[in-house]
């Protein structure tokens, strides 16, 4: 993290200019959950480090967890338009998978969300766990419409929802062994490719066989 540092402009004691971005909120929440734990960090207690309101916050943030996910969030706003990037004559898994090979293209040694490696320190283990399940059905609905356009099948059909399931799995498992990697971890794209792929071969087969 980016070391604190004074300002005159900044609210007393806070130590900043006052400013209202979203990476100030977020490099004050980083600092807090490390020195006193996620749990022992209140959005107030955020806002006042950042020097800005407690009705600030909420402007860019709808709730505390969402400062876990700040850089996930961000990559995951253009996840759909990476499903569709692909011709219309690409079968539908090749799709899926270069699409989650570009999204994890995005992350390396250098852009990883503190919480992640910092669990135990920050005490985040059981609130990502809990604010992951709305994030990993979001991109499951996700995926599964972009192989049910595809395929011509009801995107709430068996066979696009097992795959996007099973894809978003894959995908999850690849990111946590990567994260708890520590400090010598490589780029995440070819942990997420090892993955990622068997699980949509897999499928593949399945929907050329059917």
């Amino acid at each position: 993290m980016t070391p604190r540092h004074s300002s005159g402009h900044g609210t007393a004691g806070s130590g900043r200019p006052r400013a209202s971005s979203r990476g100030m909120l977020a490099e004050a929440a980083g600092e807090l959950f490390l020195e006193q734990t996620y749990a022992g960090t209140t959005v107030d207690d955020i806002a006042r480090r950042a020097g800005v309101s407690r009705a600030t916050f909420f402007n860019y943030f709808s709730s505390k967890s969402d400062l876990l996910w700040l850089e996930v969030d961000e990559s995951l706003a253009a996840f759909p338009a990476m499903l569709a990037a692909a011709g219309d004559d690409v079968e539908p898994m090749t799709a899926v998978l270069a699409a989650v090979v570009r999204l994890a293209d995005g992350f390396g040694p250098e852009r990883l969300p503190l919480a992640v490696t910092q669990v135990e320190l920050m005490g985040t283990d059981g609130e990502l766990q809990a604010s992951a399940l709305p994030r990993f059905l979001t991109v499951v609905r996700q995926v599964e419409a972009a192989i049910a356009r595809r395929t011509g099948d009801d995107p709430g059909g068996l066979l696009p929802r097992a795959a996007a399931t099973a894809v978003v799995g894959a995908a999850v498992a690849a990111a946590g062994v990567w994260a708890r990697a520590g400090v010598g971890r490589g780029p995440l794209t070819p942990v997420m490719r090892d993955a990622v792929e068997p699980v949509c071969a897999g499928f593949a087969t399945v929907l050329a066989n059917r």
